[in-house]
């Protein structure tokens, strides 16, 4: 954890857009080129499935996804998948309030990266928030498994629309399958303590790309690890099962780090606490619950 004051900005200016784009920067020490248009085509097809290379220069590369239709009232077509040139990048740009939260990085390999990778590529799907949750997680998930086959020289990908950065060994060793690669590399659970209070706030970020709620804890006198172990499953569960959750209802509970029918916690519908300006899912955790509701 850390020590770092931060004020609460719930700027208007900031809110969340739902079902927005969902864009990664691959991080690099030097330069690299654009792989040659086959090259491109043949390992994204490898993963995503059949695609259509549209454009292919210095700037850009784009491919249009084929076995994943967008419906929209004048039409159906392919969604789009996004390949930018290699441009300049400067981790100065990303303040202390999002590096607190970058806990798949230790600080020492966090600031190493963010000084001494000076370039990026990066990736971005268009036309996919027409997709179902499940079909999206699985598109962009497969998505970065090619961008990471297409670059080896990567040394990290940082996730912005969640404030993950994670390093690339991670990434190549990572053992999850399905759409909880989205929940493991496109949702962050974030914490913070309240300043002048017993008080924790556990949040999750990530999850409105796919018009799902975002989790929020306010409590005291609980592991906060025991919630974000929490948090990343109810995430899960949500993404399974096209969010079924409505406001008022309850999810199983924890119990000495356990996650348990014994005791079930309730769930309302509420403005975030923290930002950006989003609504949430408050799970409250009952006689270690913080705050009016």
């Amino acid at each position: 954890m850390n020590d770092d004051n931060f004020k609460q900005s719930l700027d208007p200016k900031e809110e969340v857009t739902p079902g927005g784009p969902f864009l990664m920067q691959l991080l690099f020490s030097h330069s690299v080129a654009t792989p040659d248009k086959e090259l491109m085509t043949a390992a994204i097809w490898r993963h995503v499935g059949k695609v259509d290379c549209f454009c292919h220069d210095k700037k850009t590369a784009g491919f249009a996804a084929m076995e994943h239709i967008a419906e929209f009232m004048d039409g159906k077509v392919p969604v789009q998948l996004m390949v930018t040139g290699c441009s300049k990048f400067s981790g100065r740009n990303i303040d202390q309030f999002h590096r607190s939260q970058m806990w798949d990085c230790p600080k020492e390999e966090r600031e190493r990266i963010l000084r001494e990778c000076r370039y990026q590529i990066i990736g971005v799907d268009m036309l996919t928030s027409a997709l179902s949750a499940i079909e999206r997680a699985n598109l962009d998930m497969d998505f970065m498994e090619a961008l990471v086959e297409l670059y080896p020289d990567c040394e990290a990908i940082y996730f912005q629309n969640c404030g993950k950065l994670i390093p690339i060994t991670d990434i190549r060793s990572c053992q999850v399958t399905g759409p909880d690669r989205f929940i493991h590399f496109g949702v962050n659970a974030r914490f913070f303590n309240i300043q002048d209070t017993d008080d924790m706030l556990i949040d999750t970020l990530g999850m409105s790309t796919l018009f799902l709620p975002d989790l929020q804890y306010h409590f005291h006198d609980l592991d906060p690890n025991w919630l974000v172990n929490h948090a990343y499953n109810v995430a899960s569960y949500i993404l399974a099962n096209d969010n079924p959750i409505d406001d008022g209802e309850t999810v199983d509970g924890v119990i000495d780090g356990n996650i348990t029918r014994d005791v079930m916690w309730k769930c309302q519908y509420e403005h975030a606490m923290i930002q950006p300006p989003r609504e949430v899912l408050d799970i409250n955790t009952g006689e270690y619950a913080s705050g009016a509701r």
